[in-house]
Order: C-alpha cells, then structure tokens, then sequence
C-alpha cells in the first residue's frame, strides 16, 4: 500500500512538473510569437500587454503605475522599461497622479490609440491562429482552469511562508 501512494504521490509530481514546464514554454513562445506576430508595428507583446490595458474604457483617465503593475502581475521594474519605451514612441503619457503628486498616472496618448486599434486585427489573427483547432468550448475549459491556477498561484503569493502550503 506504501509503494501505491508513493507511486501515485510521483506520478502526481511528475505532472506537476509537466504542467508548469509546458507553462513556462508557452509563456516564453508566446512572447516569441506574439512580438514576431506585431512586428510590422514595431511592438512587443509585453507593450500590447500595456495598450491593451490602458485602452478600457475605465481606464480613459489613466491609471496610477501601482495599478498598472497589479492588473499586469508585473513588478515596477519590469514595467519600467517598458513604459519608457512607449513614451519614447508616444504612445502613452505619464504625469503626476492629480490624487497623489508622488504617484504617477499612465494614460493612452492619441498616437497610442491610433496605435491599439492598428493592432487589434493583428492581435485577433494571432490568436486564431494560435488557438487553431480548440473549439468554443474547449476555449472556455482551457480559460477557466487557468484562472483557476491563478487564482491558486495568487492565493500562495498572498500567504505568509507558514500559510503557503
């Protein structure tokens, strides 16, 4: 009996592991493509992470950058570069928070929603393509147990390192 829950115990490690290996592959060719996808736009996919999330309309006025890095799951150093990057294209604005003058506040620019809507249709055909062959449904599955995970993920990032198991 000991042996069967050992083997079930590695099984179940095992595709653990496979799952989040297949993650992280899919995250980093995801990059890959996605950036190659825009290419004639000159973007990247961590700059249309950014236009995507500044073009909702409940975002219009802006967001501080604090907001900005917790709706992307970035930290600030990461978006940092990224956001200079597309000030330097003119794409986004960045002033004082009105709320807070030491907070910043990152809005679309004309130039940056010329740009979002010059990438949607690119955006969409990547996406067909990448997800050729999952019908509506399996859309739906694949969409639901990743918020699932991330759920699950956010819930360890909030724990404390006792509460993390």
């Amino acid at each position: 009996m000991t042996d069967l829950r050992r083997n079930k115990s590695s099984a179940g490690d095992e595709l653990a592991n496979r799952i989040f290996f297949r993650l992280y592959q899919a995250a980093n060719t995801m990059h890959r493509t996605g950036t190659k996808a825009l290419d004639s736009v000159g973007i990247t996919t961590q700059q249309w992470s950014v236009l995507g999330a500044l073009s909702r309309p409940q975002v219009a006025d802006g967001m501080s950058v604090g907001d900005l890095c917790r709706f992307l799951m970035v930290s600030r150093q990461n978006l940092n570069g990224v956001l200079e990057r597309l000030g330097r294209q003119g794409c986004i604005a960045i002033t004082a928070d009105p709320g807070d003058r030491r907070s910043k506040r990152v809005r679309l620019t004309a130039k940056g929603d010329e740009t979002w809507t010059r990438l949607r249709p690119l955006i969409y055909a990547y996406y067909d393509k990448a997800l050729k062959g999952f019908s509506f449904d399996e859309r739906v599955s694949v969409l639901h147990h990743l918020n699932r995970l991330l759920d699950n993920m956010n819930m360890l990032d909030d724990a404390g390192p006792d509460d993390a198991s």
